[in-house]
């Protein structure tokens, strides 16, 4: 590590964005947020604001976070902290404390520069935010605020835990760090619905103070830890039983007893409906692990889905793209698209679809090309890349989305209509033969062109692969056969109890080769059907663990040794 500085000055009079970050859960980020972020030369946060805001950031943007080891001094001399690169994504820096936040924050904005200021929750709550919007308006710095989602709100929303009721309950919020003995007395003299900000270790105690102000023992209370994300768990108590009851659930005592919580105690508005309303945690995979064995480019779509489902994707590529080992074939091909040599032209993978643009560009070439050829994807997300291109697909499968569904709408060649015979296909180097000998049959010509080679991709981290092998997933996505093999290959074959998906018949068959034994399979050979019928294996387990009053845990918390039941979908 090496010191650093912030960003040389722009113009003379700098602007301060105070922006509230929510709760955790980055989709929670208002648009004003994200456009202010989108806008920033400087970022300053805490460090557990940092993954919320910082994907929103425009590149090179410097990352200033206050809460790096209290033990450092500033510069001797100076009055500054010293500012420090800890990683090479962005000038990230760290500073002292968050005392001196206020410091940094004014230097930014005194040097010209737009300056964001992210808090967790709402800065309107937080007091360190106010005092750092009063050193603003005191020395004539600009600044703004963006509001937040407030924790003590958003939490008890994902926790599904109504705060007022049609009879308009009364609401109060206690921060129970720096609550006094007069707060407790009046929240405790009320009949409504308190939402305490506290400690998972010091929860306890907090509902002592709320029983020796006069609430009752027996009074509704929720506790959440790791509210609006994915690892968010809550549990339903009353004010006497709560110590108990997370002890009964082994979360206490705990060297992580000091993680923030949020508790909501009342009547009317918290435990109550809780069954009903719990909406968040009874995703069917939440907080499932699932290893998505595709790029990052290629896996998007398919992570947001499994996203909407509650799961954690983890992309892990298992293959690698390289262009042909002889590149003339492919540039024969292309110059015969230019001179008319082609009637069709078939995409059957976006890489395809890559592969010809990139030799495209090679010769200067666009998308005006592709000018009286008709075009045709394999799928939707190949269609996509089509019209990315600025390519309009002319055929697309009407049903199965693959090279057989493909051939099912595919018009045999007829002389009086068609002056060409031939179809150039771009394709890898390994892709079956079905396509080709389809056209063939239909009376085409195939020129069966290699447009890139897929090869084995270099093995993921240590850490993934420790958690591949040792069951830290929870269930893992075969796209096709290669898949199964290249993961095997390079990371190691997935733990008994990790829930094994495959997107067809003959997946499932090389998994069950490789010694997986598979639990889901898709309906029809589709990445997204793929996804769906995890998440009904998912709905389906959750279901027969409540009926049976078990707890709903995930497959990776599952006793070492623990067997697994088959069943496919």
């Amino acid at each position: 590590m090496s010191p650093t500085t912030l960003p040389a000055a722009g113009p003379e009079h700098g602007h301060v964005t105070f922006l509230g970050a929510g709760p955790g859960d980055p989709g929670l980020l208002t648009l004003r947020a994200v456009e202010a972020l989108a806008n920033a030369d400087v970022l300053v946060a805490e460090h557990e604001v940092l993954d919320v805001v910082r994907t929103h950031a425009r590149q090179g943007v410097a990352v200033v976070h206050t809460d790096a080891d209290p033990s450092s001094d500033p510069v001797p001399g100076t009055g500054t902290p010293q500012l420090t690169v800890v990683d090479s994504t962005s000038t990230t820096v760290g500073a002292p404390a968050v005392r001196d936040a206020a410091h940094l924050v004014m230097e930014a904005a005194r040097g010209g520069r737009r300056v964001v200021r992210a808090v967790s929750g709402d800065p309107g709550l937080d007091t360190d935010a106010a005092a750092e919007m009063l050193a603003c308006a005191a020395a004539g710095v600009p600044f703004e605020v963006v509001p937040g989602i407030a924790t003590a709100v958003g939490v008890p929303a994902y926790a599904g835990v109504p705060l007022r009721d049609a009879e308009g309950t009364d609401v109060r919020f206690v921060d129970a760090r720096t609550a006094s003995d007069r707060c407790w007395t009046e929240v405790g003299a009320s009949d409504g619905t308190v939402v305490v900000s506290t400690t998972l270790d010091s929860v306890a105690a907090a509902a002592g103070e709320l029983v020796s102000a006069g609430r009752k023992p027996d009074t509704p209370m929720t506790v959440t830890v790791a509210g609006t994300t994915t690892r968010q768990r809550t549990w339903s108590a009353t004010l006497g039983t709560v110590a108990q009851t997370l002890k009964q659930a082994k979360v206490l005592p705990s060297p992580d007893g000091g993680r923030p919580v949020i508790a909501v105690v009342g009547e009317r508005g918290a435990a109550a409906q809780r069954d009903q309303l719990s909406w968040f945690e009874s995703k069917p995979l939440f907080g499932w692990k699932v290893l998505v064995p595709r790029t990052k480019e290629q896996a998007a779509s398919l992570s947001d889905q499994l996203r909407s489902y509650g799961a954690v994707p983890h992309e892990v590529p298992t293959i690698a793209v390289e262009p042909p080992r002889t590149p003339q074939q492919m540039e024969r091909a292309v110059k015969g698209l230019v001179t008319g040599r082609y009637e069709w032209i078939a995409f059957t993978s976006v890489n395809a679809v890559k592969a010809v643009r990139e030799k495209f560009e090679e010769y200067g070439l666009d998308a005006r090309a592709f000018a009286g050829i008709k075009v045709a994807a394999v799928g939707d997300q190949t269609a996509k890349a089509l019209i990315a291109f600025g390519v309009k697909p002319d055929l697309v499968p009407s049903g199965e989305q693959s090279a057989a569904g493909l051939l099912e709408d595919w018009p045999p060649y007829d002389p009086v209509f068609d002056p060409i015979d031939r179809v150039f296909l771009p394709r890898a180097d390994i892709a079956t033969e079905t396509l080709v000998a389809g056209l063939i049959e239909l009376g085409w010509e195939v020129d069966d062109v290699t447009a890139y080679r897929t090869v084995r991709a270099s093995p993921p981290p240590a850490e993934t692969r420790e958690a591949i092998k040792g069951g830290g997933f929870d269930a893992v996505l075969f796209t096709s056969s290669s898949t199964v093999r290249n993961l095997v290959g390079i990371a190691g074959k997935p733990h008994n109890v990790t829930v094994i998906a495959c997107i067809g018949p003959a997946t499932a068959k090389t998994a069950e080769e490789h010694g997986l034994r598979v639990d889901v399979m898709a309906p029809e050979p589709s990445v997204h059907k793929l996804a769906e019928a995890l998440a009904e294996f998912g709905a389906k387990r959750r279901a027969a663990a409540l009926e049976a009053g078990d707890p709903v845990t995930r497959p990776s918390e599952r006793r070492p040794g623990a067997r697994r039941r088959r069943s496919t979908t």
